[in-house]
């Protein structure tokens, strides 16, 4: 049940995307025996760059939180993380890798690529093409973070979750590829 206490940090951006998406589709399937719309694949497509979008601007919450930041990092572009917000044993260090920046960034990235190519794709491949897209920065973004995380086999569980959701939206990006249209 903790996964449902929002104010608590339960459900992460991997639940809060599938439900969404599921009660999206719940709406569209009752909408949809009132009026004619296009395929779920297409509405989910107009979706995703707006998603990013949101992502990226619900990262800058993190700068404000003083959380997720990633290692000790020595550059200009470092994030000055104030000494109460450093996680034990990282009290020396003054200056961290803004991850959730860089998150931020790659989403924005992201939905401009999107944007620009998705009207070359199939139905179903930009919503795909995002989560395949999100999964692969996120897999490099969680391997630089430091705040505590559950692990399985050593690796954080986001870590994982990126790699098997990654690989079941490019499966389903490659399978939209060779339909009939």
């Amino acid at each position: 049940m903790d996964a449902f206490k929002i104010w608590q940090g339960g459900l992460g951006i991997w639940g809060a995307i599938s439900l969404g998406l599921f009660g999206a589709y719940l709406r569209y399937r009752s909408l949809q025996k009132r009026i004619e719309l296009p395929s779920f694949a297409v509405f989910a497509d107009a979706l995703a760059p707006g998603i990013l979008f949101a992502q990226a601007i619900g990262r800058i919450g993190n700068w404000f939180n003083g959380e997720l930041f990633g290692r000790p990092l020595d550059t200009w572009w470092a994030l000055d993380v104030p000494f109460k917000y450093r996680p034990f044993g990282y009290s020396k260090f003054e200056s961290f890798h803004p991850t959730f920046l860089y998150e931020a960034i790659w989403c924005v990235v992201v939905a401009v690529l999107l944007i620009v190519f998705g009207k070359t794709l199939r139905a179903g491949q930009v919503f795909a093409a995002y989560v395949g897209a999100y999964c692969f920065g996120r897999f490099f973004i969680e391997l630089i973070r430091i705040d505590s995380a559950n692990t399985v086999a050593g690796l954080r569980v986001n870590v994982w979750v990126s790699v098997i959701v990654g690989i079941g939206s490019a499966l389903f990006f490659l399978r939209g590829s060779r339909k009939n249209s």
